[in-house]
């Protein structure tokens, strides 16, 4: 896989992403929605899966580098997810703290929306966002994406509240590619 847009290529990660990936995944900051950093291993296995995800389904979170510097900086992409009893297609996304606030996490998001609609065929894209992941929120708000429910998600044996976030292929809107 390769998206491009103004400042960033999305492409699929390899085994020698790990360590630059781990300074996003490993962050405990990062990944307060995990309620846990990831130590080095669960970046191996995270990078892993989305290799898996590439074969089975074609698609699944992209390494995101900076086109000026070449630098990994996270992930973004998408994925199935589960929202309670429902299958959905779901955009996702991690970076290193140091490029918060950069508008990357919405520039990467809005591609990967932009290929889910022209490439899947998707009629709805999702964010599943932690209730206490207010940058999360405003990402899925500033790719137009809205509330539709909550619910639970149980990981390492801890029920986490969630938002479903959403967006339509009629809100998204045929001029969709290319937006930054």
């Amino acid at each position: 896989m390769l998206l491009e847009t103004p400042r960033l290529i999305l492409r699929d990660l390899t085994d020698a992403d790990v360590d630059a990936l781990h300074r996003a995944l490993g962050d405990p900051v990062a990944m307060t929605a995990y309620e846990h950093g990831f130590d080095l291993d669960e970046t191996r296995e995270w990078v892993r899966r989305q290799r898996t995800r590439y074969s089975a389904d074609g698609f699944g979170l992209w390494g995101v580098v900076l086109r000026e510097t070449g630098e990994l900086i996270g992930d973004c992409g998408i994925t199935t997810q589960r929202i309670e009893d429902d299958s959905v297609i779901e955009v996702g996304y991690h970076l290193a703290r140091d490029h918060w606030h950069r508008g990357y996490a919405v520039e990467a998001g809005r591609a990967c929306v932009d290929w889910a609609f022209a490439t899947l065929g998707a009629d709805e894209v999702y964010a599943k966002v932690r209730d206490t992941n207010l940058a999360s929120m405003n990402v899925a708000i500033r790719l137009g994406m809205t509330v539709r429910r909550r619910f639970v998600t149980r990981y390492r044996d801890i029920d986490m509240p969630h938002l479903a976030f959403s967006v339509s292929r009629a809100a998204w809107g045929p001029d969709a590619s290319g937006r930054v």
